[in-house]
């Protein structure tokens, strides 16, 4: 499987834009996990990973979307952008999640992107604004990894992302994408209305023969305005999708990114672990893009090491969590997210600014923690997990401090 996906990415994937995946994503990306582990030694926390919804305008109106994409746009600003990245990387920080709204509505992304080519980048979008001549514009950087999103087959997309062929617009924009030799992605929300069809060996064959090098299975969370509960997984479902991943890693050649689990298939928080935090389009910092509540915000000018660094609530946030679950915090406890904003007085970072209401209309769920662990099958997922994503120790440290000094079992024996 890895042979024949490394043979297909040399063939379909432009040279330079491989060789910037490989050094700015591949090699740096993995120095920036290792110097945040040394932080984390030191009690420093600086996510080795960032993501930054840049607007908040879209033109899509997806089911279950926490972005104010119907009000007034509210972007970073290209100076303000260049500073965080500029800050991040003095920190040894080179690959960064762009996030919406829909990315391409930003009238400065490529500019911004044009500014660090020591910098590589994983856009998420839904296709249908990369046109042939934005597609050869990305291949001319040659630093940006389109991750494009599909939620479901005609009637199903049109349905989860209230417009209309919205399928047809977006499979044009992944075809320039991977026509123009990009390393391109397909990201997958799961839920009831697309589980059946996307959560399937065929969907993946279906991509592989389009060209696409790499999926990403997401589950669908109930948050925000509308927060559509229907659509939520069950238990099941769950660990449904968590043996489907772990097995055709295994067996495809395409790559499958998770975000949920480590080389033994314990749950795991990228929030919680403090490897990634978000930036919202106010500039607001916020611990995951769905924690609408913030304290600090990049536009007050100081360098946003010492801003993530000492705030005590993103530490508050991640060491609460980790005690509580290891899990998402905001579906199985929605009440702590609350209890943390007001006790930090954090300010509700919506354009809506209905964040604590919607917390009040939440009810508790289950997430990514399964009763029975699925550890990963392949070597090659095992290893990198076992060194560059795991839970750098965060939950047994958390554990550890909550017990008397008489009563800490020995590390090897405490339960995950």
């Amino acid at each position: 499987m890895i042979f024949q996906l490394g043979s297909r990415i040399l063939r379909t994937t432009d040279t330079r834009h491989l060789m910037k995946m490989a050094w700015n994503f591949g090699f740096k990306g993995a120095r920036s996990v290792q110097l945040y582990k040394n932080r984390m030694k030191r009690g420093e926390y600086f996510p080795a990973f960032l993501y930054i919804s840049i607007l908040n305008s879209c033109n899509l109106r997806c089911q279950g979307c926490w972005v104010d994409v119907d009000k007034p746009q509210v972007k970073i600003e290209l100076d303000q952008l260049n500073r965080l990245v500029n800050d991040a990387k003095e920190h040894g920080n080179s690959f960064f999640g762009i996030l919406g709204g829909e990315p391409f509505m930003h009238p400065e992304l490529f500019d911004f992107l044009a500014q660090h080519p020591d910098c590589f980048f994983q856009v998420f979008t839904n296709g249908q604004l990369i046109t042939e001549k934005v597609a050869k514009k990305l291949r001319q950087l040659g630093n940006v990894t389109p991750l494009v999103s599909i939620e479901g087959t005609e009637i199903i997309s049109d349905e989860r992302r209230g417009k209309q062929n919205v399928l047809t617009r977006t499979l044009r924009g992944l075809d320039h994408c991977i026509e123009n030799k990009l390393l391109t992605g397909v990201a997958t929300s799961l839920c009831q209305t697309n589980i059946g069809d996307l959560l399937t060996e065929k969907w993946l064959r279906t991509l592989i023969d389009r060209g696409v090098h790499y999926a990403w299975y997401h589950t669908y969370r109930p948050v925000g305005p509308q927060i559509h509960e229907e659509l939520a997984l069950t238990r099941d479902q769950a660990r449904q999708v968590r043996q489907f991943v772990v097995d055709m890693r295994a067996k495809l050649p395409i790559a499958l990114i998770d975000a949920y689990y480590d080389h033994d298939g314990k749950a795991l928080c990228p929030m919680a672990t403090g490897i990634s935090h978000h930036i919202s389009p106010k500039g607001a910092i916020e611990p995951c893009p769905i924690i609408q509540f913030a304290t600090d915000n990049i536009n007050d000018q100081r360098n946003i090491f010492d801003v993530m660094n000492g705030s005590s609530f993103l530490k508050d946030f991640r060491e609460t969590a980790a005690r509580h679950t290891r899990g998402c915090i905001v579906l199985e406890r929605p009440d702590l997210v609350k209890e943390l904003a007001l006790k930090h007085g954090a300010t509700d970072t919506t354009i809506r600014g209905t964040a604590i209401a919607e917390l009040d209309s939440m009810s508790k769920k289950g997430s990514q923690v399964l009763e029975v662990e699925i550890p990963e099958k392949h070597w090659m997922y095992r290893i990198a997990k076992k060194f560059f994503y795991n839970d750098f120790g965060v939950y047994r440290n958390l554990q550890n401090a909550a017990l008397p000094a008489d009563s800490k079992p020995a590390p090897e024996k405490i339960a995950s």
